[in-house]
């Protein structure tokens, strides 16, 4: 096929296969771990409200790729924002623009994948009740992709605006939902999928054993410093915390050196993530632009299959 696939966000979200974004991502989490990733540290030009950054990458086997996306705060709705932007996927081989896509459900749905994949990894077995804290897009893509891998598991959606957390909840066979600290108590995964500038998870409300996974907080400390003084803790790649916002995690940033663990690492048999039922795990996630590309694979592949797009000459 010529010219440049272009694909709406309808077109974008039909093609991000559950079962293949979570294999496409453990395996971009490998590849990070193992070296074999190109990514320099994203960056981010600042304007009065938000910030538009870029995320290039090169995946060995999954292909080459860009996001450009903006993070904005959504008026009037304190502690959301919206991403909105483009990934660009191009021929690893001699370097042509292949496609062009919908960040927002890329970016949603790899980093529901992204967690989903430290769940399994850290969490105990067959956890009794999970929960989801949010009720924005992150935690709409998280909610929705659990109840795609398995409907069986009670979730509760936390959030401090009930009536969203409710509408949230419907949307999933065994949910309810409650405030914050009531959703976190007793819950053995946490999913904390907000845009808060201060801590809205505290030490105290989680449970012995709880497996912990942070995906907000860009513009700000999601978690509370007792936490990440507990947990033992994962990331995505090292300049979580080595890297200053917004490339790094608000949350990790003095921490100690060896402190975190790639969750690669663990995916890949090198580390063996949890050591103990009772053991706080925290992944922390801050996103990586080899999560894009491998979400973008997926899609450019379920597109070239099926036919969906619309091929534009723009070089």
């Amino acid at each position: 096929m010529s010219g440049v696939l272009v694909l709406d966000h309808a077109q974008t979200r039909a093609a991000l296969d559950p079962a293949r974004v979570l294999d496409a991502v453990a395996e971009a989490l490998t590849a990070i771990s193992r070296g074999t990733v190109s990514a320099p540290p994203r960056v981010a030009a600042q304007a009065p409200a938000g910030l538009l950054g870029a995320m290039p990458a090169h995946v060995p086997g999954l292909g080459l790729g860009s996001k450009l996306v903006s993070v904005f705060a959504a008026p009037g709705r304190a502690g959301r924002s919206s991403h909105r932007g483009v990934v660009a996927l191009f021929d690893e081989d001699d370097g042509r623009l292949l496609a062009l896509m919908d960040a927002e459900p890329i970016t949603a749905v790899r980093t529901a994948a992204t967690a989903t994949q430290g769940m399994r990894a850290l969490a105990r077995p067959h956890p009794r009740r999970i929960a989801v804290i949010g009720t924005g897009a992150q935690a709409r893509a998280q909610l929705a992709l659990l109840a795609a891998l398995d409907g069986t598991v009670p979730v509760t959606v936390g959030a401090r605006d009930l009536p969203r957390a409710r509408e949230l909840a419907a949307l999933y066979p065994l949910a309810t939902a409650t405030g914050v600290e009531d959703a976190v108590r007793g819950a053995d995964v946490v999913f904390c999928c907000t845009g808060a500038r201060q801590p809205v998870v505290r030490r105290s409300w989680l449970a012995e054993g709880a497996h912990l996974s942070s995906v907000g907080g860009s513009q700000g400390p999601e978690l509370d410093a007792d936490t990440i003084r507990d947990g033992s803790l994962f990331v995505e790649w090292a300049g979580a915390a080595t890297s200053p916002p917004p490339a790094g995690a608000h949350e990790l940033q003095g921490l100690a050196p060896g402190r975190a663990t790639l969750l690669g690492a663990v995916l890949d048999g090198r580390h063996p993530g949890r050591r103990t039922p009772s053991e706080l795990t925290v992944f922390k996630s801050t996103g990586h632009a080899a999560l894009d590309v491998a979400a973008a694979s997926v899609v450019h592949t379920h597109a070239r299959a099926h036919g969906t797009g619309t091929v534009m000459n723009l070089s």
